[in-house]
């Protein structure tokens, strides 16, 4: 829908009603910065309102009329000291003053207003979106330019502040600027701090940008991402930053292209950047560190994505570290509680992304993995989260292999599930990986069928049915595959005419 609606404030500012769904009545209404400003001057000057008074008059008018206020610095503008200025933000006083020092080439001040400018922005992401609209991109350019030099210290307060700018606006990022954060990566790679800061950019660049990804593929920033974990192995801020912006580049995440090139962007880590050693490699640096060790693993997982490369995790030792911190975690010899389920959740998820592979399926359960799943999910029973992954990797691991699902019903594995289900009826996730399992369980071995049904499966699939539509299919087959009676109806007959409701 091209046409847009136009709405009136007392004062006569207009409000631009943008369509941003393809249905007509789903709209957001979004204003100009000055059209709100305008609204809170004549608050303050026609009715005698305070600054503060006359703001929040002003949201509640805007938001009444269904304006999204979200990207709006909802403060009242300020004068200057001598009054000598129109009153004007924070942030775009910061950003003059930043250009002038910037322009007269004063690396003490740049190097003030820009850490100035970065607490600003982190405070309020609509101080981002404003100084983002009066060209804060090019300042900063100008200011990282000048810190090339040799300014090491302004070079990171030029690099923070970018990755600050940045964070949800990928757009800004120009050629010129790619080409620089790829070169200053690599001239400063010796640089815990610059590095980490750079990195920062390159993600923020990358998120949700499909063609930034692929240009800084191509500008070289792989093997920068993966030498950045081998050569600051020990530095956990590095680390996580580079394990963040590898798996940003394995993501389709860009809804104005139809599609992307994550597969291939997977491919180059492992295959041409080593990326599945240089992960697993650096675990053995922060065995203490669930924190680190979740990024990691999530990492790890987001990079199965061939059956080669299931293999050569396990080839690299990557399965028995990943059953030796399950058991940890099992054995309370980690961290906070909160930090423990990520990890726990990370290290399920890995394990399901290479149990893709039939033979590495064997490998988690002669390696002790089903009794470590199994065990996860009874000792995390109150994490949605944590239940979803276990029963997910045990569906995996029973899928086409009768043995390993005994092995499984043997250990436990269906009575957690079940308990599961009861556990977290309202999450369709949890709900539909149990049945899944549940399907597989039984789906060759049909004597496990009548134990899972005096456990009370049916009722419970049934439940899951009929409370969660993305739980339709997989609890037909469960509850076929259990024996149970199931009414199939046939949709379609070939006729010409409507479907069937």
């Amino acid at each position: 829908m091209s046409e847009r609606c136009r709405c009136k404030y007392s004062s006569g500012a207009s409000i631009d009603c943008m369509p941003t769904s393809t249905q007509a009545k789903m709209v957001s209404k979004r204003i100009a910065q000055e059209t709100f400003d305008a609204a809170v001057r004549e608050n303050i000057e026609e009715f005698a309102m305070g600054p503060d008074e006359a703001v929040k008059e002003a949201v509640e008018q805007f938001e009444s009329q269904g304006v999204d206020l979200s990207n709006i610095v909802k403060t009242a503008p300020k004068v200057s000291a001598d009054g000598s200025q129109e009153p004007t933000h924070d942030i775009l006083q910061t950003l003059s003053d930043l250009q002038e020092s910037v322009a007269s080439s004063r690396p003490q001040e740049v190097s003030a207003y820009l850490t100035r400018f970065c607490d600003q922005c982190k405070q309020d992401k609509a101080c981002r979106f404003l100084a983002a609209q009066k060209g804060a991109y090019p300042i900063i350019f100008t200011a990282w330019k000048l810190a090339t030099a040799g300014d090491q210290g302004l070079l990171l307060q030029s690099l923070n502040a970018l990755s600050v700018l940045t964070d949800g606006q990928p757009d800004l990022l120009d050629t010129q600027g790619l080409q620089l954060l790829v070169a200053t990566l690599t001239r400063n790679a010796d640089e815990a701090d610059l590095t980490c800061s750079g990195i920062r950019c390159v993600r923020h660049a990358c998120l949700k940008h499909e063609q930034n990804r692929q240009d800084l593929v191509k500008a070289g920033v792989l093997p920068l991402l993966t030498g950045a974990i081998t050569h600051h192995g020990h530095h956990a801020d590095v680390v996580r930053e580079a394990c963040c912006a590898l798996r940003v580049m394995t993501f389709d995440d860009d809804i104005r292209v139809p599609f992307g090139h994550a597969h291939n962007h997977a491919k180059m880590i492992v295959q041409e950047n080593k990326g599945l050693k240089v992960l697993i490699e650096a675990t053995k640096a922060f065995l203490d560190n669930p924190g680190i060790l979740s990024e990691l693993c999530g990492t790890l997982s987001r990079l199965a994505i061939r059956n080669e490369f299931c293999q050569e995790v396990v080839d690299l030792g990557g399965l028995s570290i990943l059953v030796s911190l399950l058991a940890d975690c099992n054995d309370h010899q980690m961290g906070d509680q909160s930090s423990v389920q990520e990890l726990v959740k990370q290290v399920l998820s890995t394990l399901r992304a290479i149990a893709g592979n039939d033979d590495v399926k064997d490998a988690i359960v002669r390696a002790g993995g089903t009794e470590s799943i199994v065990a996860a999910m009874t000792q995390h029973l109150t994490s949605p989260q944590v239940c979803e992954q276990s029963c997910a990797a045990l569906c995996f691991l029973a899928l086409r292999k009768p043995d390993n699902s005994r092995i499984i019903v043997e250990g436990g594995g269906a009575v957690a599930a079940l308990q599961a289900m009861k556990a977290h009826p309202q999450k369709a996730g949890v709900q539909k990986q149990a049945c899944m399992l549940i399907r597989n369980l039984v789906a060759h071995s049909q004597a496990f069928s009548k134990p899972i049904l005096d456990l009370g499966a049916e009722a419970l699939i049934m439940q899951a049915r009929s409370a969660h539509r993305d739980c339709e299919d997989v609890a037909k087959a469960a509850l076929r595959d259990l024996g149970c009676h199931v009414e199939l109806r046939e949709l379609w007959t070939g006729q010409r005419g409507n479907l069937a409701p």
